[in-house]
């Protein structure tokens, strides 16, 4: 396990093959995906796919992470930064399953995740975004 960040409560480590089914489960839930624009995995083997080609830790020196809770590192969701080359920006994303949301999860995943962008990587912008109606995340 390579762990990049840690919290009172959660461990954010770098994406592993294993946690294809986890991914997969994460994006079969309607209501977590709702405000993200994205589709849902069609298998565990699409899943794999993206994870196997997921390159975003050796481009760029970070990415999404797998956002896991202390003690026993059960996986809940992800949080972490990635590159828009078309934009050229970077944006802080999350995303948990939801029977742990209403926690702080996110925001204490986030917190750290802009901490180590601004301190550690020495960025000067990051981007935040929020489609209309998911008031979670705009808090």
């Amino acid at each position: 396990m390579i762990e990049v960040l840690e919290t009172p409560r959660l461990l954010l480590r770098k994406f592993e093959r294993n946690d294809a089914r986890s991914l997969y489960e994460l994006n079969l839930d309607p209501q977590v995906i709702q405000f993200t624009g994205d589709n849902s995995f069609s298998s565990i083997d699409e899943a794999r796919s993206f994870l196997r080609n997921y390159d975003h830790y050796q481009t760029y020196g970070y990415g999404r992470w797998a956002a896991t809770l202390k003690p026993g590192y059960k996986f809940i969701g992800w949080c972490g930064l990635k590159y828009h080359v078309n934009k050229q920006e970077v944006d802080l994303g999350f995303r948990f399953m939801k029977k742990y949301w209403g926690n702080g999860y996110a925001h204490e995943a986030g917190s750290a995740c802009i901490k180590f962008a601004f301190q550690t990587l020495k960025m000067t912008r990051l981007i935040g975004r929020a489609m209309p109606g998911n008031t979670a995340s705009m808090k």
